[in-house]
């Protein structure tokens, strides 16, 4: 398609904004928000989104704003934009996390071929089908993951498998023991009207959050994991060199690339987490991958058996401020 670049005066801002909402993020948190000036897009953190028990440390709000970003970096690319981007520009306000600023390109990054994946990219909590992928895609994967400055392993040996799935299993039967965390993960259960959190239809709400809220789910849902975890036709850990705030939004960066080139092979994933949320668990986790680094993601990847539909989203003006 020939997109020919933007007058100055006229940078489709709002259209970039509705495409880096439709990044993943925990919970369906949504945690970030837009500052728009002439030129310029900045992202910034919204910790009220955050969530306290499950990422005490934010950990996972900074990747989830990565890839806002990248899916940011892709919609101006789509619309004949050179994006210069500078990660947490001003130490004094950290939730500022990148500045973003927009101008018309000759050229425009290659990026913005991974436009229409970013509409199709879901997450697929159900079954895949029972099938390799195609030889070309983990190089693929891989290459995305480093173009953003992070590293994808696959976890395909039987024993490294195994023992990802017992790590998964061990997070899970912790994070149900804990009632804070019960109540957080209940207390994202809306309605899909609401445009976030992890979508319930409108009658079960009250019900779900009763259950999730007070009943210790925790062996049954590591039963399923596990073998989810086992029987995926591909798993993948996505690793950085550090383990700060850079490094995360990187991380969130590299997730989105990697999830939108899987698009291109008919590819959804799935997120297991649990291995990752826990310090002891992520050391162990880290013991299985090709070389030392911080795992940051670990996720199941296939062609899902059925299609899901797209997760809420706020409307993109819900997530913009104006300067």
């Amino acid at each position: 398609m020939d997109v020919r670049p933007s007058p100055p005066d006229e940078l489709p801002l709002r259209e970039i904004v509705a495409a880096a909402i439709l990044a993943p993020s925990s919970h369906n948190s949504q945690p970030w928000r837009f500052r728009l000036a002439a030129h310029r897009i900045d992202l910034w953190a919204d910790r009220t989104r955050a969530l306290p028990v499950n990422d005490p440390e934010d950990r996972e709000l900074l990747i989830s704003c990565g890839a806002a970003l990248f899916n940011l970096r892709v919609a101006a690319a789509h619309h004949g934009l050179a994006a210069g981007v500078a990660l947490l520009p001003d130490p004094a306000h950290p939730d500022l996390l990148a500045r973003v600023e927009l101008a018309p390109a000759a050229h425009p990054a290659a990026e913005g071929a991974l436009f229409d994946a970013i509409a199709r990219r879901r997450t697929v909590r159900g079954p895949l089908r029972d099938e390799a992928p195609a030889p070309e895609a983990l190089a693929a994967l891989r290459g995305a993951a480093a173009a953003e400055g992070a590293r994808l392993d696959a976890l395909d040996a039987a024993s490294r498998r195994h023992a990802a799935a017992l790590l998964v299993a061990e997070g899970d039967t912790a994070h149900w023991a804990q009632p804070a965390w019960r109540h957080e993960l209940a207390s994202w259960l809306h309605p899909p009207s609401a445009g976030d959190g992890l979508a319930v239809p409108a009658l079960a709400v009250p019900v779900a959050r009763v259950v999730v809220g007070n009943l210790d789910l925790g062996d049954r849902m590591a039963a399923r994991d596990r073998d989810q975890v086992e029987r995926a036709p591909m798993l993948v850990v996505l690793a950085t060199p550090g383990d700060a705030a850079l490094d995360w939004l990187r991380a969130g960066q590299a997730l989105q690339r990697t999830l939108l080139a899987a698009v291109g092979f008919g590819m959804q994933a799935a997120y297991f987490n649990q291995a990752v949320e826990a310090a002891s668990l992520c050391r162990r986790l880290a013991s299985l991958l090709d070389r030392p680094g911080y795992p940051q993601m670990m996720l199941r990847l296939g062609v899902p058996l059925h299609d899901a539909p797209p997760a809420p989203r706020r409307a993109p003006e819900d997530a913009i401020d104006h300067a």
